[in-house]
């Protein structure tokens, strides 16, 4: 699936949720006196949709892979200090809130690294680097990839024609 614009990707909202969800956390009046820790999770958490999205409108996949890193650090980050505030004597009835933004901060990271991996082996630069006619190319080529995997899956269904020869001329 292709996406036009950085808020349909499914990362970007788990992402989004995850800054929420931990704003809402440091709302909690026992992270009062905690402010240096307050400042940097609610950096470190917006900092993950921002550089998805941020790489998403560079134009070029290697720019975006770079934000993507990025966006997978600042998530790394956000998990270190929840579980340093998990530790906190002070913060030790919001435990079970922090854990659970833990294992936000794990699904995203995961995400992200799954994006990168399939980005890495990519044959497409991106955007910034494409002509209209390359544009129209890698299009039509991807339609064609689709239309033979559902004609494949279609031949599974069926026991193969005898009279269909391949483009190569080999019987199927």
């Amino acid at each position: 699936m292709t996406y036009e614009r950085f808020e349909d990707l499914p990362v970007w909202n788990a992402a989004i949720a995850l800054a929420q969800a931990v704003f809402d956390l440091l709302d909690n009046r026992a992270f009062n006196g905690l402010g240096d820790l307050r400042n940097q999770l609610q950096r470190a958490a917006l900092s993950i949709s921002n550089n998805i999205a941020e790489g998403f409108e560079r134009g070029t996949t290697s720019e975006l892979l770079s934000f993507i890193y990025i966006a997978r650090g600042s998530a790394g980050e956000t998990r270190s200090a929840l579980r340093f505030a998990a530790e906190r004597p002070t913060l030790a009835h919001l435990k079970s809130q922090i854990s659970n933004l833990i294992s936000q901060c794990e699904t995203v990271s995961r995400q992200l690294r799954g994006w990168a991996g399939s980005l890495q082996n990519s044959d497409i630069p991106g955007q910034r680097r494409m002509t209209d006619q390359s544009q129209a190319e890698y299009r039509q080529r991807k339609r064609s990839e689709e239309f033979l995997k559902n004609l494949d899956a279609y031949r599974g269904s069926r026991p193969p024609d005898p009279q269909y020869q391949s483009p190569s001329g080999e019987a199927k």
